[in-house]
């Protein structure tokens, strides 16, 4: 990871002059997608390793760096990204004199896991079938988020209230005012069954 650049490589120092030929690799120069620049497949995977680790601190501060807009802080920062600031290019240039130069943009599958990155390991959000489970690992200094969810006909307007600072675990969650109960009293994950059945529903969940 270089901060100043706001880079997360991969195979870094690139492969140059090796007395070892690594393979294909190493047919892109120094700085250039997998060889020594940010590939940012990759670099999503990262976040979402950091996640299932429980460092939310970590995780997000990765992924501020891999949110696009990231690269527009300045003008000097747009004219060296070059690219488009609201799609997320599949690599960046990390060798002079292109460090920060995005590569390749629309044809990338990385803006997907960037997107799961930030939906399903950070805020936690998962749906599975007809059950929705809240899971989040977020920096301890958030005191909370929201989300509003339409699942068909109904939505559910979700509270997630982090009082005690934490990045993981799930103290206690409730649907419409009625407390859930998970494994021993105490709930790993908040398990909230979805119905279509045209309601505004109120879910809250507490870290701690």
């Amino acid at each position: 990871m270089r901060r100043p650049e706001g880079l997360i490589l991969l195979f870094t120092p690139a492969f140059d002059h090796t007395p070892r030929d690594p393979g294909y690799i190493k047919g892109y120069v120094p700085g250039i997608r997998e060889n020594g620049g940010q590939y940012t497949h990759a670099a999503a995977w990262t976040v979402i390793a950091f996640a299932a680790l429980g460092d939310g601190d970590k995780a997000c501060e990765l992924f501020k760096m891999l949110n696009p807009i990231a690269h527009t802080s300045s003008r000097a920062n747009v004219q060296r990204y070059k690219v488009e600031p609201y799609v997320v290019a599949g690599d960046v240039y990390a060798e002079p004199p292109n460090v920060g130069r995005g590569g390749w943009t629309w044809y990338s599958g990385s803006a997907g896991w960037l997107y799961r990155a930030g939906l399903e390991s950070i805020l936690g959000f998962r749906v599975r079938g007809t059950m929705l489970s809240i899971d989040p690992c977020i920096p301890r200094t958030w005191p909370s988020y929201s989300i509003n969810f339409r699942y068909h006909s109904a939505t559910y307007q979700i509270r997630v209230d982090n009082p005690s600072g934490v990045s993981r675990g799930v103290a206690s969650v409730s649907l419409d005012g009625k407390v859930l109960v998970g494994r021993a009293n105490i709930p790993l994950t908040a398990n909230i069954p979805l119905t279509d059945d045209g309601v505004a529903h109120q879910v809250l969940v507490v870290l701690g």
